[in-house]
């Protein structure tokens, strides 16, 4: 979510975090080095008197659910779209949740924000047991306290986020299990490492908090298999994925944004385009994508279906065949095999998806 808000003056203090100034923190909000700042009140109301695309109000999901299995051993990945950036992955034995919103709507309210056009690929007590929350930055459309809520009660998973969010979390579900880290920390959760990695984007929850908690990407480990994942990012020259690609070698499965883009002038340094997730995709040397932050929340103008067409634009114009990288409709799944892949047959993956 976008929030409306001034530039908010100088604040004595950030609610979220205190500690040392960085390449990326001036002592009271976090930045983008050598990046964008968000827009001020002048840009949004510009930015809202253009026409957005008409959305239907609700879309029926075309992939029936499908009860994941309990558990994915081994080197395997599943992933499961639940919609927006809400992925169910299942690897090395490990259930994670990425951005978890089951709430009808990402707003701060029940009653006015941008609405869900789409149910949830499944519903939440249909989901195995969920050992790993990543939470990549505090927008309402990714950090939905009430969905953590109801997973706390469930499972107790423990929540993997940025600097800051974890007081966010707290004053809600004050025995949450949440861990926090800065960009290229690294952290264990039983047989997976997990890498901060940098991205480009921003913060907020209301007035006068923008940018005091940290956003980020982040890299699984398996034994066998690397995966990248990005909740929000501009595509930042492709700075992100160059540094990631620097420190890890090439990927098995990259997670990409590739909605709310639209328009351009406003939305080009804080969410990328269909093109530039591709560009990417290519960057990570990775052999497979999933595309994802789209078709549920209308954020932005373009319309519902906008990114899936122009990602499968990008693909071809880039020479890349269409089955590598898939933008998954909630309740959709697709199985990565354990052996290893070949991106000229496609043979690495099962995909399990309606026709479009």
């Amino acid at each position: 979510m976008i929030p409306l808000q001034p530039e908010p003056p100088v604040p004595k203090k950030n609610p979220y975090y205190s500690g040392p100034e960085s390449d990326h923190f001036d002592g009271t909000r976090f930045f983008n080095p050598e990046g964008m700042t968000p827009h001020g009140l002048k840009d949004v109301f510009k930015w809202k008197m253009q026409p957005m695309a008409k959305w239907p109000k609700h879309t029926e999901n075309k992939a029936a659910p499908a009860a994941p299995p309990a558990r994915v051993e081994g080197d395997g990945i599943r992933v499961t779209a639940i919609g927006h950036a809400a992925l169910l992955i299942q690897t090395a034995g490990v259930n994670i949740l990425t951005d978890p919103v089951w709430s009808e709507r990402a707003s701060p309210v029940p009653f006015i924000g941008p609405k869900r056009r789409r149910e949830p690929g499944m519903p939440l007590d249909d989901l195995p047991d969920i050992d790993l929350i990543l939470l990549s930055h505090n927008h309402y459309d990714h950090l939905d306290l009430a969905t953590l809520k109801r997973l706390h009660q469930r499972n107790a998973p423990r929540v993997v986020t940025p600097l800051g969010n974890d007081r966010i979390i707290h004053a809600k579900v004050p025995d949450m299990d949440v861990e926090t880290g800065d960009w290229d920390d690294v952290t264990q959760f039983g047989p997976l490492t997990i890498h901060f990695e940098r991205c480009h984007h921003w913060s907020a929850r209301g007035v006068g908090d923008r940018s005091m908690a940290l956003w980020s990407g982040f890299t699984v480990e398996t034994g066998q298999r690397r995966i990248f994942h990005i909740g929000d990012t501009g595509y930042d020259h492709g700075r992100p994925y160059e540094l990631a690609r620097k420190k890890h070698g090439d990927f098995d499965l990259a997670i990409l944004p590739i909605g709310a883009y639209d328009p351009r002038w406003f939305m080009k340094d804080q969410h990328q385009n269909p093109e530039e997730a591709v560009k990417g995709f290519e960057t990570l040397g990775a052999t497979h994508g999933i595309g994802h932050h789209w078709g549920t929340f209308q954020l932005t103008n373009e319309s519902m279906h906008d990114p899936r067409k122009q990602l499968a634009e990008a693909l071809e114009s880039r020479g890349i065949l269409a089955h590598r990288f898939r933008a998954l409709e909630p309740a959709e799944h697709w199985d990565i095999r354990e052996t290893g892949p070949d991106p000229r047959r496609g043979d690495s993956a099962d995909i399990h998806a309606p026709a479009v």
